[in-house]
């Protein structure tokens, strides 16, 4: 017994939570066998961009096999970091071959328990992030669920769900996220939607839709149906009795009774009738003739009390300078209504990027607004927080993206929507 006590206690195998990077190049087979010497060249040309960023953002090389690598970070943060730098500077280099001759990484990326081997890392840890790159697409990188717990409120990133993957020798499905998007380096690879990366939820939320519409409409249709085969109570409501008055009734002063059906039924029109407020919301003035209302009654929606900052506010929307971007200045448009703004732009239309706006207006002016650009695919890109004021017709607001870079409005309020 004791013999076995010893052997077992020499045996203990060290273990330790590590952030892993697993990268390979993507059809290195064929470039290899097209141009080895060239090959060779650019992958070792990437290869030291690749060491010194992980080195740039604390992290370690532990092995390497042909065109795999695998580096090791405490932080998940500068795990992400680092790979995404590792993308942008490689794709500048790529940038400069042919598109065939390019040299393209892999990249996945977990969070995990491993075991420590002298100077090598092993274990599910390792084997997930071995797998996740398998999934990324050339240029891209992919997470695991774990990894996008810790970093989507540190990162200025966008994401695209793949669903619950599972994986080759992989005991449980991993939740996996594919980066779409970092704030400065631009857009990343990723797998098409509607291919690899559209989860079972995503097509159970399309059918949910879908039946939705389906009932709405077979609803519409029955009221409708039913509003034609009914016409009656509501001619009988209007019209007076056809039974002849008393003759004590017919000298009485008050006689409305004697006012034609159709009369009667202007006169009881109420001020917001469909019909006066489409002309409100197409933005012409109401008939003089119409019922008394007050403009600010008419702007705010049912059930919200009107503010004197209710209206529509434009101008510019500009995004300060960073070190890969120059000051970019928008022409951007918001409406406040019963307490709440919300507009929406274009940023470069010839990109199909749209800046979509939300918020709270408080009583006192005080204003505070969420922002986030989204592809045209629906893709977020970047978020911002802003806050500000109204005074004088002007709104002023001011906050930064979650990478730093700053933002600001300066909007007057348009004059046409005071009215």
């Amino acid at each position: 017994m004791p013999d076995e006590s010893k052997g077992s206690s020499s045996q203990i195998v060290e273990r330790k939570l590590a952030t892993i990077v697993s990268a390979d190049v993507a059809g290195y087979s064929r470039l290899m066998g097209e141009d080895e010497e060239q090959t060779l060249k650019t992958f070792r040309g990437h290869k030291k961009i690749f060491e010194s960023l992980v080195a740039m953002h604390h992290g370690r090389i532990f092995n390497t096999a042909g065109d795999a690598i695998l580096a090791e970070f405490s932080s998940a943060v500068e795990a992400v970091r680092c790979a995404t730098d590792i993308q942008a500077a490689l794709r500048t280099r790529n940038d400069q071959l042919a598109p065939d001759r390019q040299v393209k990484f892999r990249m996945g990326i977990n969070l995990g328990d491993v075991l420590i081997q002298g100077q090598d890392l092993m274990g599910d840890g390792v084997n997930v992030a071995a797998r996740l790159q398998t999934a990324a697409e050339p240029g891209g990188i992919c997470i695991s669920g774990s990894v996008h717990d810790q970093i989507r409120n540190k990162l200025s990133l966008s994401f695209q769900w793949l669903g619950e993957k599972s994986f080759k020798n992989i005991q449980q499905p991993v939740r996996t996220f594919s980066i779409t998007e970092a704030e400065g380096h631009g857009a990343l690879p990723s797998p098409k939607v509607g291919g690899v990366g559209r989860s079972a939820a995503n097509w159970a939320a399309g059918v949910v839709v879908a039946l939705l519409a389906i009932g709405g409409g077979y609803w519409a249709y029955t009221v409708n149906e039913r509003s034609k085969a009914e016409p009656a109570p509501t001619t009988a409501a209007v019209a007076p009795p056809a039974q002849p008055a008393p003759e004590a009734a017919k000298p009485s002063v008050a006689a409305p009774a004697a006012t034609p059906p159709v009369a009667a039924s202007k006169a009881a029109r109420p001020a917001d009738e469909p019909v006066a407020t489409k002309t409100a919301a197409s933005g012409e003035s109401a008939p003089r003739e119409s019922a008394p209302r007050s403009a600010s009654a008419a702007a705010a929606p049912s059930g919200v009390s009107a503010s004197k900052y209710d209206g529509t506010y434009s101008g510019q929307a500009c995004y300060g300078k960073t070190p890969v971007n120059p000051v970019q200045c928008y022409r951007g448009e918001g409406t406040i209504r019963g307490g709440k703004i919300t507009g929406q732009w274009l940023e470069g239309p010839n990109k199909g990027i749209t800046m979509f706006l939300s918020g709270d207006v408080a009583p006192s002016g005080d204003v505070k607004i969420a922002m986030q650009s989204q592809n045209h695919d629906g893709t977020i890109l970047a978020m911002a927080n802003l806050t500000g004021t109204l005074h004088d017709r002007q709104l002023d607001a001011s906050g930064n993206f979650r990478r730093g870079r700053s933002a600001t409005l300066n909007w007057r309020k348009n004059p046409r929507a005071s009215r």
